[in-house]
Parts: structure tokens; C-alpha cells; sequence
């Protein structure tokens, strides 16, 4: 009978700052409290006590649970004051109603809202403030650069999914913008209002994840104090696990439990905690294979995978190549105060063979570091990293050289040799090769003998 007026009552957790249920002993055996930074009580330290063992002011007459418990008759926005077996001292209005089986009274259920002294309200607008100015530094859609068609459809896909509260599954190789979208995502869900938290699953030890994901309570291990984990300080919002493939097998067995059933219990706890959060989820490879090579549960895949964005590398987004390369040479000549035009043809021809094995972060790197050695208005060869003449190209062309103790003027003439040799073999005559690599007939007739081919 508790446990279903507790259902009830949950409903309204946006409205209050407390609820607590004591049976027909006055012996706790529920507590929610929301607003843990006015009242320092964790829910786990009052379950099973008695209520003038936390609260050691109430007594008969003073007690609106008592009251209630004894009379049977609800009471309604009562302000009371509490000072808990902490010396914390606070205000609440209260409303307490009668729980029965029956005729028999077999509990009472007690809701509160905290008056704030003047300190905390100020402290609860100053978060309020944080929180605007971290919305405000989320990516949001239009801050996601392409003029890929594949692209420009997962962007349409964003704003679907953004309406939705089931959780999505993101696979991207490394720098391909996976945490671009799902801050996308939380800014245009109805909990952006609400936290957004962020984890790299792959950079906590196995050790400690369940730990920071769920909290503790104090006394659980040496030196654990309760700390709420992730899952409680996203509570109404997104919780985004980026690299879940590397999180332990074992570990993906609670977090499957704690979103599917809705709660957490804290490290040494033996209560459970509801939650409201939204899983966004990443991985960096594809799920299928990581379910094969047993680092991601399938049945924690079917879950965290109910919608599902793939998002393309840049070296299958072509027309994207130039595109980021404009914009992030418009930011860096806003940064660094330069008159950057662009780039040299010869380097675009390097960009659209390159593998960009570290995708849209890789192509920003490069360009930030031509912007620091190049001494013209445009970026040349010569103000590309050495390392990319070193790769091989899927095509075994332009980047396809192998390193050496060339000097960069023979790596491309080598790079350029071989660009010319793959046209001609996949055109068949110096007319069609002239037009796949943009110049005149002429002038690959030059070429073709300079190289000797």
C-alpha cells in the first residue's frame, strides 16, 4: 500500500523539494529529498530510523507526521521548523496526509517545499546562471559545418530525435563530431533547460566507473563520502557516455539495470534512487564488431541503440573537405588576425586524397598549424605537417608515399607523379586524365614528359 501512494507521489518530484513516509511506528520507510544543499540528509542515511531520531526538535505537537498519524486527518501548507540530528536548521511548508488500509491508519505521507534564506536563493540563481551559460556553450545544429548530402540528412535527423526521450546509440570514428551531436540533440530536447553531463567511458579505470556513475554513500570503501555519481547529477536531463565499447563487460550489466529499471544505488547503499536521464551513447567502431569481440553487450546495444546516428568519416564527405577548410581558415584569420585567402590548388589536390584517419578534428589541426609557419596569403604544400606525405591514400596515390629521407620537394614530385600515373591508368588517354585532374592537355603533356612517363 506505501509503496503504490509512493508511485503516486513521485509524479509531482518537479514541484517539491522533499517527500518522506513514516509507517504507524513513526519509523521512515521512504525519503526523497531533491534539495539535498538546503537539507544535508541523504536518503540512504534516514531509511529505517525514526523520525525524532533525524529530528530531534519533534515531538507530538510540534510534528505535523505525528499529528497526522495520530488524528488521521490530513493537514495542508503547515510551515514548520526542522533542525536535523546534523544541527542543520531549516523552513518548510508542508503538506501531510494520512496513508490506510481500510479504516486503519498504516502511515503518513508528508511532501515539502523549503524556504530559502536569502543566501541560497542567491546561490540557486547564480547555478540558475551557470546552467544558462552552459546551454549557451553547447553546440547546436547550425554550428555543424557541411555541404555533405549525407550529412545535411543526419542534421534533419538531429531535430527527429531531439523530440524523443528513448536513447540514442552514435558510432563515428574518432574526430568525426560525435560530441557535436549529441549536445545538438540535448539543445533541442525539451530537457535543455535541464543538466547535460558528459563522459568518456574509456578514461576511468574499471575500478572507479561505477563509482562516478552511481556515487557512494559514506563508509562504502576507504575514504567514500556520499557523493551523488552522474546518473543523480543528470537527474531531468542527458547523460552522454562517449567510448561505451570500452567500458568492462560486467560494469554494462548494472548500467543496463540502472536504464532499464530507472534507478541507481550508490556505491554501499542498499537503497535504490530514481532517476529521469536521458542516455545519449557513442562508439568508435562499429557496434556489430564490438558486440563480436564481446566488448559491448548485445543486450545493452538493443537498448542504448533504439535510434541510431552513423556519422560518415571525412574522407567519404569530399565536397565537406574544402567546405571545413574555408570556414576553419575564416576562424583562425578571426583568432590569429591574419589575411589568410585560402588554399593553394595543389594543396586541395593533397586534402581530397588524404585519408583524414583523424576526420574533421584532424583537417582543424592542420589548418591551425599551416596558419602558424606559412608566410604567404595562401596555404601552401610546404605548410603541411610532413607526416601526411608518409600515409598511404586509399587510392595508392598522392598520399600513398612511403616515408623516407626525401626532402618535401621530392615527396611532391613523387605525390604528383603518381597522381598523374593513377589518372591515366583510370582513364586511358591523356584527354580524359586531363580533364579528372583539372588542367589542359598541355599541360599534362609537360608533365608526362618531365616525369617521363
Amino acid at each position: 500500500m506505501l509503496q503504490n501512494y509512493i508511485k503516486q507521489i513521485l509524479s509531482l518530484h518537479n514541484y517539491i523539494d522533499a517527500i518522506v513516509m513514516v509507517n504507524e511506528k513513526g519509523v521512515i520507510e521512504y525519503s526523497d529529498n531533491f534539495r539535498k544543499d538546503i537539507n544535508n540528509l541523504y536518503d540512504e542515511e534516514l531509511v529505517g530510523r525514526y523520525l525524532w531520531d533525524i529530528y530531534p526538535n519533534l515531538n507530538d505537537e510540534n510534528s505535523t507526521l505525528l499529528r497526522v498519524l495520530k488524528s488521521g486527518k490530513a493537514i495542508l501548507n503547515e510551515q514548520q521548523h526542522l533542525v536535523n540530528y546534523k544541527g542543520v536548521a531549516i523552513d518548510a511548508i508542508n503538506s501531510t496526509f494520512p496513508v490506510k488500509s481500510g479504516e486503519k491508519i498504516i502511515g503518513v505521507a508528508e511532501v515539502s517545499i523549503y524556504i530559502e534564506p536569502e543566501k541560497q536563493r542567491k546561490d540557486i540563481t547564480l547555478r540558475l546562471k551557470e546552467r544558462e551559460e552552459e546551454k549557451r556553450q553547447l553546440y547546436d545544429i547550425d554550428q555543424i559545418i557541411t555541404n555533405d548530402e549525407n550529412m545535411l540528412d543526419i542534421k534533419k535527423k538531429i531535430i527527429k530525435v531531439a523530440k524523443s526521450d528513448s536513447p540514442v546509440l552514435i558510432y563515428g570514428q574518432t574526430g568525426t563530431g560525435k560530441e557535436m551531436v549529441v549536445q545538438a540533440i540535448h539543445k533541442n530536447s525539451s530537457r535543455v533547460s535541464k543538466p547535460f553531463i558528459s563522459q568518456n567511458c574509456a578514461a576511468i579505470p574499471a575500478t572507479l566507473l561505477e563509482s562516478i556513475l552511481f556515487g557512494t554513500v559514506k563508509g562504502s570503501y576507504t575514504g567514500a563520502e556520499n557523493r551523488k555519481g552522474l546518473f543523480e547529477a543528470a537527474d531531468g536531463g542527458t547523460l552522454f557516455l562517449d567510448e561505451i565499447n570500452s567500458m568492462e563487460i560486467s560494469m554494462q550489466a548494472k548500467l543496463l539495470k540502472a536504464i532499464e529499471s530507472l534507478e541507481i544505488r550508490r556505491v554501499g547503499s542498499t537503497e535504490c534512487i530514481r532517476v529521469n536521464v536521458r542516455i545519449l551513447s557513442a562508439v568508435n567502431e562499429s557496434p556489430l564488431k564490438s558486440i563480436r569481440e564481446n566488448k559491448l553487450r548485445q543486450d545493452l546495444f538493443y537498448r542504448i541503440g533504439v535510434l541510431q546516428i552513423s556519422l560518415p568519416e571525412l574522407k567519404d564527405r569530399k565536397n565537406d573537405i574544402e567546405f571545413l577548410s574555408s570556414y576553419f581558415i575564416k576562424e583562425y584569420n578571426r583568432k590569429m588576425k591574419k589575411e589568410i585567402k585560402g588554399l593553394d590548388e595543389s594543396v586541395l589536390r593533397v586534402f581530397k586524397n588524404y585519408l583524414w584517419p583523424g576526420n574533421i578534428r584532424e583537417l582543424k589541426n592542420v589548418i591551425e598549424s599551416a596558419f602558424n609557419i606559412t608566410y604567404s596569403n595562401e596555404i601552401a604544400v610546404e605548410d603541411l605537417p610532413d607526416y601526411m606525405f608518409s600515409v598511404k591514400s586509399e587510392k595508392n596515390c598522392a598520399a600513398g608515399l612511403v616515408a623516407s629521407d626525401k626532402s618535401l620537394s621530392e615527396l611532391v614530385k613523387s605525390y604528383e607523379k603518381d597522381i598523374i600515373v593513377y589518372a591515366i591508368k583510370n582513364t586511358g588517354n591523356v584527354t580524359e586524365a586531363a580533364k579528372m585532374l583539372k588542367i589542359s592537355r598541355q599541360a599534362l603533356n609537360y608533365k608526362l614528359s618531365k616525369y617521363n612517363i
